[in-house]
């Protein structure tokens, strides 16, 4: 599967198109809007840079997962919200502009922080004769990450009617290339998937759920809204597991590393609508729809 023209060169390409897609729903205000919601964004941000990575770090030591698992979970902590935490995010009642704002920024910072903790992880799980992001391929997934967002960003301030059309068929494709790519991983090992979802399957599950709960009570304890709480647990919850699969399997060549994240991706659409069920009974008749001010 490694050698496969469709993984080498189509899940790039792939990858860009969701990329360009999810810039072509981005402006400037989105980044300018944190000035507005401050602490819905930095608390969100330090949950998915910082905080993530280390319970991600915390689960694989103590399941004692293989190298090259360990690493690979690790890549899924580190890629940011996509595309799918919006969909969820919009799908629950959350501040689908919240969720923008936040996917943009953290798009941003994942072309730099997802080469930084996967290498750290290499490192530490002894997968350097294995694996290894030298410059060139930092290089590669900034190019992947954040040179298309750039991209359909400046597409989108020239030619807003095309975007707006253009945004509907590229979820879909978006969603389509995930499932693809999900199954063909799976099958690849196919000989090792059932150990592998042995090994991985409640890593990644509890993983989802504690990401998911993580961000619904920082919300909480930062006392921002219940939209701005469905927003963020779906953004802090669902990972852009598009992003770790290419880079396991294009950047890393490496389909062991790609496994956490294949099974991710089945179970967070598992775990994410029963989360987002859950927490969004609380609306109806809540004082929590009443707008807050989350500048102060």
């Amino acid at each position: 599967m490694q050698d496969s023209a469709l993984i080498t060169t189509g899940l790039p390409i792939a990858l860009a198109i969701i990329m360009f897609g999810l810039g072509l729903s981005l402006t400037t205000g989105d980044f300018v809007r944190v000035a507005r919601s401050p602490r819905a964004v930095v608390g969100a941000l330090i949950l998915q840079i910082v905080v993530l990575p280390a319970v991600a770090f915390g689960l694989v030591v103590a399941f004692d997962l293989p190298p090259l698992l360990a690493v690979g979970v690790m890549l899924l902590a580190a890629s940011p919200g996509g595309t799918t935490a919006n969909l969820f995010s919009h799908l629950f009642r959350g501040d689908v502009a919240l969720n923008i704002t936040l996917t943009a920024i953290n798009s941003v910072l994942a072309a730099f922080t997802i080469p930084l903790i996967t290498n750290l992880a290499i490192n530490y799980f002894d997968a350097d004769g294995t694996l290894g992001l030298q410059f060139g391929k930092v290089a590669q997934v900034i190019a992947l990450v954040l040179v298309p967002v750039l991209v359909g960003m400046i597409v989108r301030s020239r030619w807003a009617d095309f975007a707006k059309r253009a945004d509907r068929p590229v979820r879909i494709f978006s969603i389509v290339v995930l499932v693809a790519v999900t199954i063909g991983a799976i099958v690849g090992e196919r000989e090792n998937v059932l150990d592998y979802a042995r090994q991985v399957g409640l890593v990644t599950g509890l993983f989802c759920l504690i990401s998911l709960s993580s961000g619904y009570g920082v919300a909480f304890l930062l006392r921002l809204n219940q939209r701005q709480a469905i927003a963020t647990s779906m953004e802090v919850g669902i990972h852009n597991t598009t992003i770790a699969l290419t880079i396991a399997l294009s950047v890393l060549d490496n389909v062991m590393v790609a496994i956490p994240a294949a099974v991710y991706s089945i179970l967070m659409y598992i775990l994410a609508p029963a989360f987002g069920a859950i927490v969004s009974r609380r609306r109806h008749g809540s004082v929590d729809d009443e707008p807050v001010d989350v500048t102060a």
